[in-house]
């Protein structure tokens, strides 16, 4: 829950927003999810004469085994020798049999990325001509499938777990330690304990299925298992498997010695000592996480591994506290009510987390995104767009929970604080309610006599309760009165404590913050599935270069030439492909034309493009050429010249603010 919105408030909202400006602004090169960004041979090209080896080039390290990058020839067979080798930081190849003959091959990949998600893809290149082939690659979907869904289902649930563990414990210590004795929030925390633990297990067992075949049948395999114990997840697993027995021990001083303790100097030394040992276990967990996925790579994970564990300890402080106040405020013995003084010590805690949220979030979005167009252009952007979205209705509906935080009594309070007459109308409705209550139970216990036969035992059915009560020859149901009364009296304790409207209020509005807490957080749990925007849109640009030579080769043979080029100037709005059309591509006259885009294929305006031809075997060039401009995106020139044909360079230097600038070039055959 937050406070309402204060100047303070307002300054740090205004604050972050410009902090956030400036983040996004000043985005440079990052990546999470492994892309493939280059290959060799290229997709779609025609080689002369079969390759000795396939390299492909990631956006980052990845993992692989001996079926990590499979070439099948056009008859579908498979024509490497199942060694993948290392070749520089980020290219990897494998060899590839003597005498391979003419036709289409088929690259099928799958790997392994740096933050524990698989990726795969597949691509075709031909030796002399195109051909028709039969290679078969399944389905490139990594990650998917019956297993991909059961893993992602584990992760929801180990962040639930979590969730509860962390938060039920710390709102515990932090705001009621009363509620140590509380037997339905007792439940509450072992049972997150035992959420996490048995996700944990079950993640372990379904990683070696999840990474490579997909297969149901691959879940208990046994070697698998074992592959993924020398894996960096497999460790990161491992490792909060044995954090969560210290969680155990923490759990059982908690509810049991610590509960039992009275209230002085020894227990606050154990509140103490409790508090920090809870804050390393449950900073261990949060970086079991941290260490394997997003944050492990791509742009400062030396800062991006703390601050993720900053925010998963927010996330947890905040909603996990959220549930224990829910259980706390419908669960919660009538005898021992949840204290006002604890809500509100809830409240300043579940403040602090969100303001660590928020910083935390910020950090993170800029990390993954890198500029503002990244939100609405690609999934990652927009499943945070809907997180960002639900945060706020949460953020709303807590603001509501302030508001009956701060009118919140105990009903102590309440029932001393009723004016005479209506203590009084309370008192007789309630002695009318004891009435009625005790004259039925004098009858049922009067017929459960007469089926007994125990009406001949002196005692007369229309005896008052209190006299049968007090015989000694029936203490049996003297125990069982004692249990009615005490029932009773429970329930018109609860009776007063629900009568308390802003009470009533209180509970109302904590359980719609559940309910979104519950959506907000299956959001998350995709959101770390999604690959980042920034590779994405990564991963789009290297494609459409990729794809540079193929096309400069087909259209070179219809007399024309294009040639695609990723930039990056490290500015705002720095990325993008710029692709050069020359017809007919030969000495004399041509035409030319400019186009650039975003990496996702839009396009969009610069201030500046210059196009520029050399000829270095004859020391011809560079012969600049300054195209007009048509519409967004779209420079042409008429007239360009080309004086002798050869090897020619072709340099673009696009300019995309004042002092934003870079030059690419590539290599064509002119004329």
């Amino acid at each position: 829950m937050t406070r309402t919105i204060t100047p303070r408030l307002r300054t740090l909202v205004l604050l972050f927003l410009a902090v956030t400006g400036a983040l996004l602004a000043g985005a440079g090169p990052a990546s999470a999810h492994a892309a493939l960004t280059g290959s060799d041979p290229a997709q779609g090209v025609v080689v002369p004469k079969a390759p000795d080896q396939v390299s492909l080039t990631f956006s980052e390290n990845v993992s692989m085994n001996s079926n990590s990058i499979r070439v099948l020839d056009p008859q579908g067979k498979r024509v490497d020798t199942a060694k993948p080798d290392n070749l520089s930081a980020t290219t990897y190849g494998v060899q590839l049999k003597s005498g391979l003959g003419k036709g289409t091959y088929t690259v099928a990949w799958q790997v392994v990325s740096a933050d524990s998600h698989p990726v795969a893809g597949a691509y075709t290149f031909s030796v002399g001509a195109p051909s028709k082939t039969v290679a078969s690659v399944g389905n490139q979907d990594a990650g998917g499938g019956v297993v991909g869904w059961l893993y992602g289902f584990g992760r929801y649930l180990s962040y639930a777990g979590y969730i509860v563990l962390v938060g039920g414990a710390a709102f515990v210590l932090a705001c009621w330690q009363r509620g140590s004795g509380v037997r339905a929030l007792q439940r509450l925390v072992v049972g997150g304990w035992l959420t996490l633990t048995a996700a944990t297990l079950w993640l372990l067992l379904l990683r070696g299925s999840y990474t490579t075949s997909g297969s149901v049948g691959d879940i208990f395999d046994l070697t698998l298992l074992g592959q993924v114990l020398g894996t960096k997840p497999g460790a990161a697993l491992v490792s909060r498997l044995l954090l969560l027995a210290a969680a155990a021990l923490f759990i059982a001083v908690l509810f049991g010695a610590y509960d039992k303790r009275e209230e002085g100097a020894e227990k606050r030394d154990l509140t103490f000592g409790l508090a920090i040992g809870g804050t390393v276990v449950a900073a261990g967990l949060a970086a079991s996480w941290a260490m394997a996925e997003h944050a492990s790579t791509g742009l400062q994970p030396g800062i991006a591994m703390p601050v993720d564990v900053i925010h998963l300890l927010a996330v947890a402080t905040w909603l996990g506290g959220l549930t224990a106040l829910l259980v706390a405020l419908y669960r919660a013995p009538a005898d021992t009510p949840v204290e006002s003084a604890a809500v509100r010590r809830f409240s300043r805690v579940a403040f602090a987390s969100v303001l660590a949220l928020v910083g935390t979030g910020i950090y993170q979005s800029w990390r993954q995104l890198g500029s503002w167009s990244a939100f609405t252009d690609t999934g990652y952007g927009e499943l945070l767009l809907v997180k960002i979205g639900l945060v706020a209705l949460l953020v709303g509906i807590a603001s509501v929970s302030r508001r009956w935080t701060g009118r919140l009594s105990d009903p102590a309070v309440v029932e001393a604080g009723r004016p005479n007459g209506q203590e009084a109308a309370g008192e007789k409705a309630a002695a009318e309610e004891a009435a009625g209550e005790e004259k039925e139970t004098v009858k049922a216990s009067a017929a459960t006599r007469k089926a007994s036969g125990a009406g001949t035992s002196g005692t007369g059915e229309g005896m008052p309760a209190g006299k049968a009560a007090s015989g000694a020859d029936d203490p049996e149901r003297a125990a069982q009165l004692a249990r009615q009364q005490a029932a009773q009296d429970a329930a018109r304790q609860k009776r007063v404590r629900d009568a308390d409207p802003d009470r009533f209020g209180l509970r109302r509005s904590v359980l719609a913050e559940a309910g979104v807490a519950v959506v907000l957080l299956a959001v998350t749990t995709v959101l770390t599935q999604t690959e980042p925007g920034r590779t994405e849109l990564d991963a789009k640009a290297a494609t459409a270069s990729s794809s540079s030579s193929s096309s400069s080769s087909s259209d070179s043979s219809s007399g024309a030439l294009t040639l695609d080029m990723s930039f990056d100037t490290g500015g705002k709005d720095g990325k993008g492909v710029v692709r050069v059309d020359l017809d007919p591509a030969a000495v004399g006259s041509n035409e030319m034309h400019v186009y650039v885009q975003r990496p996702n294929g839009r396009a969009f305006d610069i201030p500046e493009v210059k196009v520029a031809f050399t000829l270095a075997a004859k020391k011809i060039g560079p012969l600049p050429v300054a195209p007009d401009h048509v519409t967004t995106g779209h420079w042409s020139a008429n007239g360009v010249q080309i004086p002798m044909a050869g090897d020619w360079t072709v340099s673009v230097t696009v300019r995309t603010s004042d002092i934003d600038q870079v030059t690419v070039s590539k290599h064509a055959q002119i004329g």
